[in-house]
């Protein structure tokens, strides 16, 4: 491609009638800017347009939502073994801090190549292995965007007063979705604008209000189980690394997608899970009851429908990430038409879904763990390995099935340490295996941490191996 010859009106010269160019700049100043928006097809260079604020802004809404309120249970413990409030709190605050700087890793990348988080892995496995995970990921950002609509209608609900309308609820957040993923820059602007100062303004709110309440310790000084919690916590945040990439590919440099996602989402996060972790000790432990402890204060109604209307930022990233995804597979497809499909499947299924077994939770949470160790083996070749040599991230990019290994590994060391219970034969699988090598999981045996640990080192091992691009 050749660069367009400059008019006489950018390059300053006179001889010409300088009539249209006055008026040319006179409209341009009284028109608004037009908002670059993210690409329809794949292979189209993304616009360089979110700052820090921006990002800040966008990680700080994903970080606050309804289930981190509920999910402060999975940090307490179960009743009779819960742990201290301070022990609880350093879980919040460690696990955050872990898991947001790996998350920030991921971001990073994205703002090096320009790439969605699957076309990423182009880089690393080649375009056609890259189909695994990214099939894997649509099922993943689908599952959890029903999920999404479904806690929203409850929270609507909650605020309501009312256990009916939930259709109207699911279709109108359903709606709502898919139109923030029709203009995604132009959502996250508004988010910076305006939802993340409305969101502020209700945490302080809901912090004031049930911290004057005060609230009891039910684990005293116990600190057993420290170790489960932070892991727990490490796997919330690590859950947005297949999406990362998505939207910090428009950042206008790399630091201000690293520190724009840490910050926002480490902040956001922590505040989150400990206004959950209160509102739970208010209720007596009882889940159920947690948001009736948001609209039980002054005037609590109001704020808490703001965080409910909030929770659109989430099914709006899972619904995009997913369209996102599917690019990898089809890049010609117009994104629109993608997001506007994707957003009607999960309207859809969040009318027909209205409750979740534990089993699909545990698909959840298997299909997560996958992407603990795949984060590793992303960040050692890319930092150590064939990254330093520039990927190639093309449709026709060669595989690379080696790069598969250090990802089983990973993955094989997280469900030894923690097996997911999905179904009975795959949890007696993996506890059979436990008992072959006479290993009993202890308090300091992290899945998350020691399956990226086994991923990152096999990578690295791998990458001696393998010859320079």
């Amino acid at each position: 491609m050749t660069a367009a010859s400059p008019s006489p009106a950018t390059t300053g010269d006179t001889t010409g009638d300088t009539t249209g160019g006055t008026t040319a700049a006179a409209t341009a100043l009284l028109e608004p800017p037009v908002r670059a928006e993210a690409p329809l097809v794949l292979d189209t260079a993304p616009p360089r347009t979110l700052g820090f604020r921006d990002q800040f802004a966008l990680w700080a809404n994903l970080g606050i939502s309804l289930i981190g309120f509920t999910s402060a249970a999975t940090v307490l413990g179960a009743p009779g073994s819960e742990l201290s409030f301070t022990a609880a709190t350093t879980a919040i605050v460690v696990g955050t801090v872990i898991g947001t700087a790996m998350l920030g890793v991921a971001a990073l990348i994205g703002a090096r190549t320009g790439a969605p988080a699957m076309t990423v892995l182009r880089g690393l496995f080649g375009t056609r292995l890259s189909y695994l995970p990214t099939v894997l990921n649509i099922a993943q950002c689908v599952g959890w965007g029903v999920y999404e609509l479904t806690v929203i209608a409850w929270g609507a609900q909650t605020v309501a007063g009312t256990e009916g309308w939930r259709w109207l609820f699911v279709v109108a957040a359903g709606a709502l979705t898919t139109v923030l993923t029709i203009w995604p820059l132009g959502a996250i602007a508004a988010l910076r604008k305006y939802v993340a100062v409305a969101v502020g303004v209700a945490m302080v709110y809901f912090t004031v209000q049930l911290g004057r309440q005060g609230f009891p310790n039910p684990g005293a000084g116990n600190w057993h189980g420290f170790l489960k919690a932070t892991d727990a916590i490490i796997a919330v945040s690590i859950s947005f690394v297949p999406l990362a990439a998505d939207y910090t590919r428009h950042s206008r440099t790399p630091r201000a997608s690293f520190w724009g996602t840490f910050s926002g989402y480490t902040v956001a996060q922590v505040w989150c899970y400990l206004l959950g972790l209160i509102a739970l000790l208010q209720s007596h432990g009882n889940v159920d009851n947690l948001l009736t402890s948001f609209s039980g204060v002054a005037a609590g109604w109001a704020f808490l429908l703001v965080l409910v209307l909030r929770e659109a930022d989430q099914s709006f990233a899972n619904v995009y990430s997913t369209a996102m995804s599917v690019h990898n597979l089809f890049p010609k497809v117009d994104r629109r038409l993608l997001t506007g499909g994707i957003g009607v499947l999960v309207t859809a299924l969040a009318l027909q879904i209205k409750q979740f077994t534990d089993s699909y939770y545990a698909f959840l949470g298997l299909i997560g763990s996958v992407f603990v160790p795949l984060l590793a083996v992303l960040a050692v070749d890319y930092f150590l390995g064939r990254g330093r040599q520039g990927w190639a991230l093309e449709q026709d990019a060669p595989s690379r099935p080696l790069m598969l290994l250090p990802w089983a590994l990973g993955f094989a060391t997280y469900q030894f340490l923690a097996p997911t219970a999905v179904t009975s034969w795959w949890t007696s699988f993996w506890t059979n295996a436990q008992s072959l090598l006479h290993f009993t999981p202890q308090e300091w045996s992290s899945a998350s941490l020691l399956s990226f640990l086994v991923a990152g080192l096999a990578t690295w091992g791998v990458t001696r191996l393998l010859p320079r691009a």
